[in-house]
């Protein structure tokens, strides 16, 4: 677990299984860099699966539902109308079944590269309302992927989500570009994480977070509980080596 006052950090797996799937077998092994970034202070491991499996398959959530320790967290993202396709049953009948400590909604679709957007709860907090409900009841704390903004984060409050994560690829971009409405942005990100705690919604982050924008997002959005990091995780570990690279990003979340 974190240490008091720090952000926990998760590690998403997708592009370790993305490697291995470019190839026959398994390797790199999925659940042994899991327990790797374990063993190194990775406070969670989070994949996203999707219904194609174009990294993250099925039997990888089960493989590391058995692995992570009560003092690590397993959250398992995605979106809960993807149907079984195949050998993926359906995202919510796999999180029925592997039953992570928590379980990310997220508005994405397979024709989508990566995730890039919030959910509208003008249009779909109906029908997430008892999805969410379901997931609780099974004991999983339910986090809504959202946009910075204060009225869409209300009704993630309404519909019962315990928390939301943020998505911060536009800040990711700005902060790249070190654009002019930068600090404009940060503005609105730390004013939507207030707005949550407000309705006592815990925050998390994710999205294009790496080890030059993640301590000043940290920095202006707080509280910030948890960022889930893999795509430029696991690009420093190829350039810094894993243990260098862990070493990095806690420091920058503690």
């Amino acid at each position: 677990m974190p240490h008091a006052n720090a952000t926990a950090l998760s590690i998403n797996l997708n592009k370790i299984a993305l490697i291995r799937n470019s190839r026959e077998g398994n390797f790199p092994d999925v659940c042994e860099h899991a327990q790797r970034c374990i063993d190194l202070g990775a406070d969670g491991i989070t994949v996203h699966p999707r219904p194609d499996q174009r990294h993250i398959r099925a039997e990888d959530v089960r493989q590391l539902a058995k692995l992570v320790s009560p003092q690590v967290e397993f959250n398992v993202e995605g979106n809960p109308f993807a149907p079984a396709l195949g050998s993926y049953p359906g995202f919510m009948a796999l999180v029925a079944e592997t039953l992570p400590a928590q379980c990310t909604l997220v508005p994405d679709s397979d024709a989508q590269l990566t995730s890039d957007h919030g959910f509208d709860l003008r249009s779909s907090a109906t029908a997430l309302k008892p999805i969410i409900a379901e997931l609780k009841q099974q004991g999983m704390r339910v986090s809504l992927f959202m946009d910075p903004d204060p009225d869409q984060i209300k009704r993630a409050a309404d519909i019962g989500a315990d928390r939301i994560e943020l998505y911060t690829g536009p800040f990711a971009a700005a902060h790249k570009a070190q654009a002019p409405e930068l600090a404009q942005l940060l503005t609105r990100f730390a004013e939507a994480a207030h707005a949550a705690a407000e309705l006592g919604l815990g925050v998390n982050a994710g999205h294009d977070l790496n080890l030059h924008n993640l301590a000043t997002f940290r920095d202006a959005v707080t509280p910030l509980l948890e960022v889930s990091i893999g795509h430029a995780f696991t690009v420093d570990c190829i350039a810094m080596g894993m243990p260098a690279a862990m070493a990095a990003y806690l420091e920058r979340c503690r």
